[in-house]
């Protein structure tokens, strides 16, 4: 197992990203399909106005993603296996062949939806870097101590010192001072309007399932690294599972990156429009070639993903 594919998260978009996709072929006929399935032009949702919404930045994710992995599976190249980092999973079940991308334009729609309407406004999600999960984990517990009404979960284990805390703006703001003044190396709010991965998303956890209940999904042909138990998954049925729970339980994508490079992965390519997995991968100080697709242009990246898999640049993660 050589090659891998990476879907960013929520959190990754900026203005005008989808805009910056490649002149392709295959871009223009995802985003044609995209305009069909929605009933809008998806060049609108990556509009600084439109940023602020959950539906429009995790729908025009999708869509960036889907997109760049048509292009590169038209130069020939096919991953050995799929990642994605929280509504990214649904890119990586579209890319290993499980889901149709219409399906999961429409069940993301769903699913962005579902958390807006439970959690319309106060809700966030914060970013700490430099402290191990011990010493977070007493912070929080700290702070449920004192005020039991505090809504604070771990919601992304991202690496040995980079978690994302879920709650209210009241306990971030808490949690926020408690990390500073614990050493913590940055901390940042970041640009999400609801609390993923937690316990509380949990109806919009059962309206997914039920949704996927109702598609004809398909036997993958690229193994799925989940993102509730960082396993690799080779079947439907537990592809549309970690898609359902997903929403609703933590995300472990440090041990979905160790668990891709212990399988044999030595390059893996992130989707647009993000850099944080490469830099994620490269601080595992590993030898592995990672690559940010957004950064490149495509016939340079197919290059380096070319020679990466042939065996002669095995280096030092990069981007």
């Amino acid at each position: 197992m050589e090659l891998a594919w990476l879907f960013p998260g929520q959190g990754s978009q900026t203005a005008g990203y989808l805009h910056r996709l490649p002149d392709h072929e295959q871009v223009r006929r995802t985003l044609a399909q995209s305009a069909q399935v929605l009933g809008s032009d998806p060049l609108e949702l990556d509009r600084p106005e439109a940023l602020r919404s959950t539906v429009a930045v995790q729908l025009g994710l999708l869509i960036a993603g889907v997109a760049q992995a048509r292009v590169l599976e038209a130069e020939g190249l096919r991953p050995d296996v799929v990642a994605g980092l929280s509504v990214g999973a649904f890119g990586a079940a579209v890319a290993s062949g499980c889901l149709d991308f219409a399906d999961a334009l429409r069940l993301v729609r769903l699913r962005a939806q579902g958390m807006e309407r439970e959690f319309p406004r106060g809700w966030g999600m914060l970013s700490v870097s430099g402290l191990r999960e011990t010493a977070l984990q007493a912070l929080l517990d700290g702070i449920h101590a004192e005020r039991p009404q505090t809504a604070l979960y771990l919601a992304n284990l991202n690496s040995a010192s980079q978690f994302v805390v879920a709650g209210d703006d009241s306990s971030l703001h808490r949690l926020q001072q408690a990390a500073r003044r614990a050493g913590a190396r940055q901390v940042e709010r970041l640009d999400v309007a609801v609390p993923s991965h937690c316990e509380r998303l949990e109806p919009v956890s059962r309206e997914l399932a039920q949704a996927l209940q109702g598609l004809r999904l398909r036997e993958p042909d690229v193994a799925y690294m989940a993102n509730t138990t960082a396993r690799l998954l080779r079947g439907a049925a537990d592809i549309a599972r970690d898609l359902a729970e997903g929403v609703m339980r933590p995300v472990r994508w440090h041990d979905s990156n160790r668990g891709l490079l212990e399988r044999g992965v030595r390059c893996l390519v992130e989707m647009p429009p993000g850099q944080a997995l490469t830099r994620m991968v490269a601080n595992l100080n590993c030898q592995v070639v990672a690559l940010a697709a957004q950064s490149m242009q495509p016939d340079s990246l197919v290059l380096r993903i070319r020679r990466a898999c042939s065996g002669g640049s095995a280096t030092p993660a990069n981007r």
